[in-house]
């Protein structure tokens, strides 16, 4: 689905199904230096089982038009106008690592916009080295590589990708591969940058899922409990045996915690 944002062209998959915004509307926010792809089996099975899907590239992401933004609340402020551009009055924002924090950005200071957040891969802070943020900014192959490495669980070191012939190192390295050099380093600046998570939560007025890794080394779970404690509606789920990358590592846990809280129906 192409939209225009702010004048510029939006790509978001909708997970099979025409979009139709007199549904429930769910939107889906990826991390930085990625894009939709990394939602292709949660976007798939929402939009059969109750809700109309915007899996988005952010702006310079993907196959978006644009600059990237550069900090968190410009792209919590771009979300509404993403919305205007669907026709959709309000939706869940479901959001991973950076994605998490636009998500909960969002719902701090767009209220009447947003249904309910679903946070994957958050904490309070997400503090960035400034060598690695260097080598991002710069565009060095090692950023992605660092990226990975550490986002993934063991899961994503051994091998056992759910979906066969595929395997998640490899298949997140095509993708950042192909992100516009210097993105990532955009990307990571913002999340270095917003001290502003703990005032974010305690301002929520909608309900919160947190859905954390166990085995999570860039957003440790203790760090996605802690914010937590700061939402007055939150429920926490968390994966043992994963990492960062929550939804690739453990797509099938992500839509069962999905299900129930975005109200979806089986079968």
């Amino acid at each position: 689905m192409e939209l225009t944002v702010n004048g510029h062209s939006v790509f978001a998959h909708t997970g099979g199904r025409p979009f139709d915004p007199a549904r429930p509307v769910v939107v889906l926010i990826h991390g930085a230096g990625m894009d939709h792809t990394v939602w292709s089996l949660q976007s798939r099975f929402l939009a059969h089982h109750g809700r109309s899907v915007l899996a988005v590239d952010l702006p310079g992401h993907g196959r978006s038009r644009g600059e990237a933004l550069g900090g968190i609340a410009e792209l919590a402020d771009w979300l509404p106008a993403l919305l205007d551009a669907a026709g959709v009055s309000k939706a869940a924002l479901v959001g991973h690592s950076m994605g998490a924090l636009v998500a909960l950005d969002a719902a701090a200071r767009h209220a009447d916009r947003v249904e309910a957040v679903a946070l994957l891969g958050v904490a309070e802070r997400m503090p960035v080295h400034p060598d690695l943020l260097a080598a991002a900014s710069a565009g060095e192959p090692s950023a992605v590589e660092l990226v990975i490495g550490w986002g993934h669980g063991p899961r994503g070191h051994t091998g056992g990708n759910p979906t066969p012939g595929l395997a998640l190192i490899p298949g997140s390295r095509r993708l950042m591969g192909s992100v516009t050099p210097g993105v990532l380093g955009v990307d990571l600046a913002a999340c270095n940058a917003y001290v502003q998570g703990s005032e974010a939560a305690e301002r929520l007025s909608c309900p919160a899922l947190f859905l954390l890794g166990a085995l999570d080394r860039m957003t440790p779970a203790k760090a996605g409990r802690s914010l937590a404690s700061r939402v007055k509606s939150s429920q926490v789920v968390t994966i043992p045996a994963v990492g960062h990358m929550v939804m690739t590592e453990a797509p099938d846990a992500t839509i069962d915690a999905l299900t129930p809280f975005l109200g979806l129906r089986r079968g």
